[in-house]
């Protein structure tokens, strides 16, 4: 299994990136990089620099990525939301496991329970 750089955004529980990071991940919330009311074309910016996944709430992350095509960051959305870290890295740590190639080559994941979708980046066609 390889571990790659976590990125966590605001909504994220700031608590879940010590959690990844026990579990092998180099994993940052934004607010451990002083990116609290940064813009999501700012915060791409800096997951593409760092290398790093993004773990979010968020789904405005999947449209900006697939309409501009971008190969670069993948992107994991957790479609429910008041998630306790507890409960959040539970859920997703197993996702990170079983798409970690889908992820190293550039993806956009969204979990809603047990369903899961993936789809490699650039988009080609539309997904909304």
């Amino acid at each position: 299994m390889i571990r790659f750089p976590l990125l966590l955004d605001q909504g994220v529980p700031v608590d879940a990136a010590g959690m990844f990071r026990k579990l092998g991940y180099l994993a940052t919330h934004l607010s451990e990089l002083g990116m609290k009311s940064h813009s999501d074309a700012e915060i791409i910016k800096v997951a593409v620099e760092r290398h790093s996944a993004i773990l979010t709430l968020d789904a405005d992350f999947h449209a900006l990525i697939a309409v501009q095509r971008l190969a670069r960051p993948s992107v994991i959305r957790l479609r429910i939301e008041g998630c306790r870290a507890e409960a959040f890295v539970k859920i997703l740590e197993p996702v990170l496991e079983r798409f970690d190639s889908e992820i190293l080559a550039g993806a956009l994941i969204s979990v809603r329970g047990t369903r899961v979708t993936c789809r490699l980046l650039p988009v080609t066609r539309a997904i909304f």
